[in-house]
């Protein structure tokens, strides 16, 4: 791939990687900027490893599901700081940032194969198999994990007055 196709890939991705990266960190934007420009120069650099056997979005998804993984682990090594809310959502309106606020509390439940899944599956329209090559878990395990995360959506949707 020479550099002018992999910008042209940067392009393509760029949004739907942020997207992505944003919701499983749950709307900390400044979190996800960074590991999504991690993921692109992990690409960049490793860029003779993509062999062309899936997608480039799936190998970009793998490297940026790769980063956030290494991120949390790092992070688990010092005390967790009292969060302020207000950076999450400082460019929205106050309706979005409510209702983004229920869905980042409502994924923050699941466990973060079920949310990677979850995400991936219906925000980034991600198929099984694709899942499957980003996160690195089977198939069949991908979907245990979506019918568990719609089920525990569902019902802590239900329990906050969405029906």
């Amino acid at each position: 791939m020479t550099r002018s196709e992999f910008e042209q890939q940067v392009r393509i991705n760029q949004e739907p990687l942020r997207r992505f990266l944003i919701n499983l960190c749950s709307g900390d934007v400044s979190l996800s900027d960074d590991i999504a420009q991690e993921a692109f120069i992990k690409a960049y650099l490793n860029l003779n490893s993509f062999s062309g056997k899936s997608k480039f979005s799936t190998w970009l998804f793998r490297i940026a599901y790769n980063s956030f993984c290494d991120n949390k682990r790092a992070a688990q090594r010092y005390t967790p700081v009292e969060l302020d809310e207000r950076r999450y959502f400082a460019n929205e309106g106050t309706d979005e940032k409510f209702k983004n606020q229920e869905l980042y509390m409502a994924l923050s439940r699941l466990n973060p194969n079920e949310r990677s899944s979850i995400l991936l599956f219906y925000m980034e329209d991600k198929s099984i198999k694709e899942i499957s090559l980003i996160t690195g878990i089977k198939e069949n395990t991908v979907k245990s994990h979506l019918s568990r995360a719609k089920t525990n959506l569902s019902g802590y949707l239900k329990n906050r007055g969405y029906e």
